[in-house]
């Protein structure tokens, strides 16, 4: 699938026409450069391989940095390949914001925010234990995990207290309500994974 590299700026909320009021969320979507272009003949597939925000050279190591002088542009913090693109690109071309439209849907992907280790009240959303009849200590426990001589073990999969967050998340469908071409700047309804200025991944 199509798409691009962005960062999370951060949310707001807007009013469509009927005067409705919209959470969504503002990403920076581009400019990234076309860093490799995979072939059938020479990698099997067909893809491009995408660079985003650009770095200091000593902050990448030597075959990296000639990498990207390839393409003939600097280093970059981040690079992904993608498939589908309609238009034909090469070495060094720039995919803008304006790959995408108002009105169309996007899948945005990007790593959540960490939690640290966390109970199974926040971690799983476990009601916790009645707070009345005296009982004091048992209020946010997760119960019985398990019967004690036979089957003597835990199974795998019981929901437990643990680390939560940091993980790759896909939202799906989310609909483009603005297209800010001149600021490379993407306006989609809803939440994206992830904190202020983490790197996200758009696709078609």
């Amino acid at each position: 699938m199509s798409g691009l590299i962005g960062k999370k700026i951060g949310m707001t909320s807007i009013y469509d026409e009927n005067g409705k009021n919209i959470p969504c969320t503002v990403i920076q979507a581009g400019p990234c450069v076309v860093t490799q272009v995979r072939t059938k003949e020479v990698d099997g597939y067909e893809a491009l391989q995408l660079g985003f925000d650009d770095k200091a050279e000593k902050q990448s190591n030597k075959a990296l940095n000639g990498h990207f002088k390839k393409a003939g542009t600097t280093a970059k913090r981040r690079v992904v390949e993608f498939q589908g693109f309609e238009q034909d690109l090469k070495l060094g071309d720039q995919v803008l914001v304006d790959h995408f439209e108002e009105g169309e849907f996007v899948d945005v992907s990007g790593t959540s925010k960490g939690k640290g280790f966390q109970g199974v009240v926040k971690r799983h959303g476990f009601a916790g234990s009645e707070r009345t009849h005296g009982q004091q200590s048992m209020n946010r426990a997760p119960g019985s995990v398990g019967a004690a001589s036979y089957p003597a073990r835990i199974f795998k999969g019981m929901k437990m207290a643990g680390r939560m967050g940091g993980d790759k998340v896909k939202v799906q469908n989310l609909r483009v309500l603005k297209v800010v071409k001149d600021k490379n700047l993407l306006v989609v309804k809803g939440a994206v994974p992830g904190h202020k200025n983490s790197y996200v991944i758009i696709q078609k």
